[in-house]
C-alpha cells in the first residue's frame, strides 16, 4: 500500500484526506473546511494545516502531499485565480506551501486532478477515445484526456459563448444555487456549454464532477447531446484522489514539461 495526502482547495471549501494510491481508497474520513473569506494565500495555507492536523497519527509523517487548486498551474506556479484572491496570480504557490508546512508538495489544477482520478479509478478508466471532464462548482473546470494521457490547464469554463463572456459565471452550479434555478432552467444553459464543447472537440464522453454530481439524475436526462454524459464514479473526491496519486509518484515533471508548453499568460 502506498499512502499519500490528497488536498483539493476550491473557491467555497477546502477538503482533503489521506489515500491507499494503490486501490483510490480513502484511508480517513474526508475533512473539509469553508475557504477562508477572499480566498487569500496565508489564510489557505492556515486552512490546509489545520486538516493536516485533523489526520493524526492515520497519517504517514513521510507521506507524500499533492494539493489540487483552481488555477492555471505552470512549474508549481498558479499562473490565474478562480473564485479566490487575485494575490494567487502568478505566485510560487508550490514553494509558498513547501516553505509553511515544511514538506515537499506536488500542486496541480483541480481539474486536471479529478480528471487524471477518474482515468485511474473511474467514469474514464479504459476509455479509448478523448474524454472531456468538468466539474460543476463555485465555477466549472475542466481536463482534457485523450486515450488515457492528460492535456494540462485546459480552462473550458472560461470560453465565451454568443454574447455571454465567462460562460461559468452563468451555468456554474454556484450560480444555479445563487439564483435558485430548477433543474431544467439550469439544464439548458449546461445544454448550450456542452453542446458548444461538443462543435469544438467531438469527444468520445463527457465526464460530470463536482459536490451536484450526486445529483446527476436530476439534470443530466434533461440534456439533448448526441456525446454520452456520466456522472463522475468517484463523486466530490476525484480531485483529492488525483492529487494524491500524482504526489505519490514522487514528480510531476512529465505533467510539467506540458503545462510549460500550453499555459496561457496570466489572467
Amino acid at each position: 500500500m502506498v499512502q499519500a495526502i490528497g488536498i483539493d482547495i476550491g473557491g467555497t471549501g477546502i477538503k482533503g484526506a489521506v489515500i491507499d494510491t494503490d486501490t483510490g481508497e480513502l484511508l480517513t474520513q474526508r475533512v473539509k473546511r469553508p475557504t477562508p473569506e477572499g480566498g487569500e494565500p496565508d489564510a489557505i495555507v492556515r486552512t490546509v494545516t489545520e486538516i493536516l492536523a485533523e489526520f493524526g497519527p492515520q497519517a504517514d509523517a513521510s507521506a507524500p502531499i499533492g494539493v489540487c487548486f483552481p488555477a492555471v498551474v505552470r512549474n508549481g506556479r498558479t499562473m490565474s485565480a478562480a473564485n479566490v484572491s487575485k494575490k494567487w496570480i502568478g505566485l510560487a504557490a508550490e514553494q509558498l506551501f513547501e516553505r509553511s508546512l515544511g514538506r515537499d508538495i506536488t500542486f496541480v489544477n483541480d481539474a486536471d486532478a479529478a480528471g487524471y482520478a477518474e482515468t485511474l479509478f473511474g467514469a474514464a478508466k479504459d476509455v479509448d477515445g478523448l474524454v472531456l471532464m468538468t466539474t460543476l462548482g463555485t465555477g466549472i473546470g475542466s481536463a482534457i484526456i485523450y486515450r488515457n494521457l492528460l492535456v494540462p490547464n485546459a480552462e473550458l469554463g472560461h470560453i465565451d459563448i454568443g454574447s455571454r463572456h465567462d460562460f461559468e459565471t452563468y451555468a456554474s452550479n454556484a450560480v444555479r444555487e445563487k439564483k435558485e434555478l430548477s433543474w431544467k432552467r439550469w439544464a439548458s444553459l449546461l445544454e448550450v456549454y456542452y453542446s458548444t464543447l461538443e462543435r469544438l472537440f467531438s469527444p468520445d464522453l463527457f465526464i460530470v464532477g463536482g459536490g451536484v454530481s450526486k445529483h446527476a439524475d436530476e439534470f443530466l436526462p434533461l440534456l439533448n447531446l448526441e456525446t454520452p454524459i456520466v456522472a463522475a464514479a468517484l463523486r466530490n473526491n476525484a480531485g483529492i484522489l488525483g492529487a494524491a496519486v500524482l504526489a505519490s509518484q514522487g514528480s510531476t515533471d512529465e505533467l510539467r514539461r506540458a503545462t510549460d508548453a500550453t499555459a496561457p499568460a496570466p489572467r
